[in-house]
């Protein structure tokens, strides 16, 4: 069997990955919070771990492995929200605008994600699905003195575990004097963080023993984890900027509340992103969602393929030169597999995904398999990386256009050289646009003789071509 190596950001060592079962490798990676919709930052995380999810139902079957990634659907951020469209005038209690907004937002979450090829996780659990068993962790921490309750809140005693910060590298009284934390005068320690607090009336809240309220985000994701994977399970992962504080309190609570389990034997965190070299953010005009860069007519395999480029572990540039390299490489791959039935993926794109998803390396492999000419390698190996498949591949290939549409532009092209000749050069322009628009550019040869030639269209669906070969329609019926 394939031996996978991944580096562990507990040991900060790159290991061998050994499963606790091998019949049910175990995984659990957090969620987005469903208020708003993913940017390509938080898109990131969800193609490293779907490629993790490959490679690993690729060595260990497909029915051997567990995938968890969680939906927070209880948060402020959800909450103010709702109240921002109630006070706008939007129809409903906040409690059913809350459960609108969230609904709407996971519909979003999926489509979106489902056109960067992204598989569906095995277990996708919603927060409010799990208070029962975030409340009966709760009371236990309270039971074994790690936590405490006061003023409808209660809140995980840091100091009260020893290992705390092992994860992140800093010790306790370092993270005070570094991070933000939330001052209350209910604290015992400025470090000690909320596990449940107190709902107003319009609020979102569960009965409990300390009162009407709802839980604390860091215990959703223990609750959860445990009851879905186990108090011990294989692998834990999400974005970097979730190592501090999520993940240091997730460990801390999870191995206090249940001391004979081992929670993730390996934590894995992907790097952040940045666009055109800079941190993305909506005052530099550089953010944007991923349904943006869609509805821009960039595909999802291109955005994919983008993503892959850069090792999960290493900063990743956005750019707009990059989409365009992988469009008219994905492009080429596209015709190249047309009509050939894949073989096996290249043993050496699975030994570059065994060595820490090694993506890099992996498509440094599929540039080989293509120019030796290995057609039936290539389309396996891409399909591994979840490239090139018929779920992506609602997006334009060069040269596809059918014979009707040939002949239209063929009329078209002719309509443009007679308007040449006529010095109609605002006719001609129109129409040698709308034909640019289809990535087909007229060019006069000789006063009688002029040539059509077909490259590489830009960045639009099949249903933004079709709109665009409407339009070339509507264009000859005014000439």
């Amino acid at each position: 069997m394939v031996t996978i190596r991944l580096t562990n950001s507990k040991t900060r060592k790159k290991e061998d990955f050994v499963p606790i079962d091998p019949e049910n490798v175990r995984m659990y990676v957090c969620g987005p919070t469903v208020y708003d919709r993913a940017h390509l930052g938080n898109a990131r995380p969800v193609v490293v771990f779907d490629m993790l999810f490959r490679l690993l139902r690729h060595v260990y079957g497909e029915g051997h492995v567990t995938y968890v990634r969680n939906f927070t659907d209880v948060d402020d951020k959800i909450n103010a929200e709702a109240l921002r469209r109630q006070k706008a005038g939007a129809p409903g209690t906040l409690e059913e605008l809350i459960h609108e907004r969230t609904e709407e937002t996971i519909a979003w979450y999926h489509a979106d994600m489902d056109a960067l090829g992204a598989l569906r996780p095995t277990v996708e659990p919603r927060a409010t699905e799990f208070i029962a068993q975030m409340i009966a962790m709760t009371e236990g921490l309270i039971a074994s003195g790690h936590a405490y309750a006061v003023e409808g809140h209660v809140l995980f005693r840091v100091r009260s575990y020893k290992d705390y910060g092992k994860l992140s590298g800093r010790s306790v009284d370092d993270m005070i004097a570094g991070a933000r934390v939330e001052v209350a005068p209910f604290k015992e320690d400025p470090m000690d963080f909320v596990l449940w607090k107190p709902s107003s009336g319009e609020e979102p809240g569960w009965d409990s023993p300390w009162g009407r309220g709802r839980p604390g985000w860091h215990i959703e994701c223990s609750a959860m984890a445990q009851e879905l994977l186990g108090e011990s399970f294989d692998i834990h992962g999400g974005g970097l900027d979730l190592q501090f504080p999520h993940h240091e309190n997730e460990i801390a609570q999870s191995a206090c509340a249940h001391p004979h389990g081992d929670f993730a034997h390996y934590w894995l965190h992907n790097e952040m992103l940045q666009v055109e070299g800079k941190k993305m953010s909506k005052s530099l005009g550089n953010f944007f969602t991923v349904r943006d860069l869609l509805d821009q007519g960039i595909p999802g395999e291109v955005i994919r393929f983008v993503l892959l480029m850069t090792h999960y572990r290493s900063p990743m540039d956005w750019t707009a030169e990059k989409a365009a390299e992988a469009q008219k490489t994905l492009m080429k791959w596209r015709k190249f597999v047309t009509g050939v039935k894949p073989s096996e993926a290249d043993h050496r794109v699975i030994a570059a995904l065994s060595d820490d998803l090694n993506t890099a390396g992996a498509i440094a492999v599929l540039h080989e398999l293509a120019k030796s000419g290995d057609a039936p390698s290539l389309a396996a190996s891409a399909h591994l990386l979840g490239l090139l498949t018929n779920k992506l591949g609602d997006w334009p290939t060069q040269d596809d256009f059918s014979e009707e549409v040939r002949a239209l532009i063929k009329r078209l092209a002719q309509a443009w050289a007679n308007y040449r000749d006529q010095k109609d050069w605002q006719r001609a322009d129109q129409i040698r646009d709308a034909l640019l628009g289809l990535g087909v550019r007229v060019t006069q040869k000789t006063a009688q003789h002029w040539e059509v030639r077909y490259e590489n269209p830009d960045m639009i669906s099949l249903a933004e071509r079709e709109e665009r070969v409407a339009a070339l329609a509507r264009l000859e019926a005014l000439q």
